[in-house]
């Protein structure tokens, strides 16, 4: 399975970067995980957007999801996607539609925001085969099996471990841990996993008000907890200075720890 950072900014993007937004392939299969500001044009660097299979968002904020509209301008108005021939494009009767899993309650956000844009209300939806998930669920695409669970946030947000379907107790995973204050959930729900990929927005805790985020040092302290192999820090700006984060996590966590670059590749 092949992880590729197409975007690591936290709420603002890093000059020249993207917001969340990571490509998981294994074999022919395809899937994005977030779709945040800048996402959809440094997918275009990487993958062919027809080859997607399916896009996974872990939560509705805006830093997740905002590309999901240039996406859906791309399937809707792209000449190879048209019924008649165009240029070198001979035409197609039914245009590719990627299956699209997102939080309950995405249908009204997506709306929303396609309004807000002066765009169709359904505009995503109908570019996309949508699909609402919750916590609990499974997913199966290809030969990837995804599962979600909730971790605290501002508003309703999963994790998601994704997994070689076929390979039993042993399968290699990857685990995205979303956006999320400091939590049990994560710990139990990453047990084990191969990579961990866990926000380190802050470079300390909130100071008041509902915690949302980690630190470095806490993002460490979880990947420790869980008995992950390997730590990779991201939603991180470039603001913050990458080799103090990486001694903040390796104080309290064994493995290796990296900080999440754009166009860095991992495999598992």
């Amino acid at each position: 399975m092949r992880i590729t950072v197409l975007g690591k900014s936290p709420a603002w993007q890093d000059a020249g970067g993207a917001c969340s937004g990571y490509l998981v392939e294994e074999g022919d299969t395809c899937v994005l995980l977030d779709c945040g500001n800048g996402v959809f044009g440094k997918l275009r660097s990487h993958r062919d957007y027809i080859a997607v299979d399916a896009v996974v968002i872990s939560h509705l904020h805006a830093d997740h999801i905002f590309d999901l509209v240039p996406f859906a301008s791309a399937l809707t108005y792209a000449p190879r996607q048209q019924p008649v021939p165009v240029d070198r494009w001979p035409g197609v009767e039914s245009p590719v539609r990627p299956a699209l899993y997102a939080p309950h309650g995405a249908r009204e956000a997506f709306s929303l925001i396609c309004q807000g844009g002066g765009m169709f209300p359904d505009h995503i939806e109908q570019a996309f085969d949508l699909h609402e998930y919750g916590p609990g669920d499974d997913v199966t695409i290809g030969p990837l099996a995804l599962s979600f669970a909730a971790v605290p946030h501002y508003l309703p947000t999963c994790a998601i471990d994704v997994r070689i379907a076929e390979g039993g107790a042993d399968a290699r995973r990857f685990t995205f841990g979303a956006d999320s204050a400091p939590n049990d959930e994560i710990v139990a729900f990453a047990q084990g996993t191969d990579l961990l990929v866990l926000e380190a927005t802050l470079p300390r805790p909130e100071r008041s008000g509902i915690r949302g985020h980690l630190t470095p040092r806490e993002a460490g302290e979880h990947a420790a907890r869980a008995g992950a192999r390997r730590l990779v820090l991201t939603h991180i700006s470039d603001e913050l200075d990458a080799l103090w984060a990486v001694d903040e996590a390796g104080a309290v966590f064994d493995g290796e720890v990296l900080v999440a670059a754009e166009g860095a590749v991992y495999s598992v």
